[in-house]
């Protein structure tokens, strides 16, 4: 189901930090969240992993002056600019964080350990070089909003058509925590952010979370493999759209710095 990239966390709560919004101990709070440790190897200048803490004083003190997000997928190296080792570890994570100021970008590593019932999260982020290029198909943040607004019709037409039920339990049960996360008073974005991008990111993650439902509430009434191969392909460009919208607002502040200091 719909989860928050940790990237995004780590990126929006990591530039309220360098922009000396927050405080380290309240950055690394927010960016770890329900995770119970997250740490940074392959710093340079370290020779071990160091704490989040520790690392994100390290990468400001290297000239790092922002923080990116990359959300790829196969066929679209979304927010990514190379070189290919950089690329291919972020494709696998899903993820990545690429660093304004230095060449540098971080792909987390997930391990969970614990008895069941008592499982605990641990992230690993390797630091590693990156190429200080534009990166690839990120919209702004007015071009995500409009986009977003034809997905959601889209989207809607798309699992009208193909009979694929937007109720049950598991759509339910989505639904219910995506209400319950948005009534608790959830930050969706760090100190810093422009309003847009809040706005644009609850919205991509509306999105996201229709198709979510739409790929886990099982076959609707596609029962074949070729009708379930149609929805897959007609839920694709969908899907893609959310994705690049949450990485248009997890970068509105890198972007609006860039345009004020222009």
């Amino acid at each position: 189901m719909l989860s928050e990239p940790r990237s995004g966390r780590l990126a929006a709560w990591g530039n309220a930090l360098l922009a000396g919004l927050i405080s380290p101990d309240d950055a690394v709070l927010a960016a770890v969240g329900e995770d119970a440790v997250h740490r940074v190897t392959g710093l340079p200048g370290e020779e071990g992993p160091v704490g989040l803490t520790l690392a994100l004083g390290r990468l400001r003190a290297l000239g790092v002056t922002g923080l990116r997000v990359a959300l790829p997928a196969p066929g679209h190296p979304l927010g990514l600019s190379g070189p290919p080792a950089f690329n291919a570890r972020a494709l696998e994570a899903g993820e990545a964080v690429v660093c304004q100021g230095a060449a540098l970008g971080l792909v987390p590593e997930v391990s969970e350990a614990g008895p069941a019932g008592d499982v605990h999260v641990e992230v690993l982020w390797a630091c590693l070089a990156v190429r200080e290029a534009p990166p690839a198909d990120v919209p702004s943040l007015g071009e995500a909003e409009r986009e977003l607004a034809e997905a959601l019709r889209e989207a809607t037409t798309v699992l009208s058509r193909l009979d694929v039920a937007a109720s049950g339990p598991a759509a339910e049960a989505a639904v219910d925590a995506y209400r319950a996360r948005a009534e608790r008073g959830r930050e969706p974005l760090a100190p810093g952010y422009p309003p847009r991008a809040v706005r644009v990111l609850e919205l991509a993650q509306r999105v996201a979370l229709l198709v979510s439902v739409a790929h886990e509430n099982g076959h609707g009434g596609a029962v074949s493999a070729s009708e379930m191969a149609a929805r897959t392909e007609a839920l694709r460009p969908v899907e893609r759209t959310a994705r690049r919208a949450q990485v248009a607002a997890y970068n509105a502040y890198v972007e609006e710095r860039e345009r004020r200091a222009r």
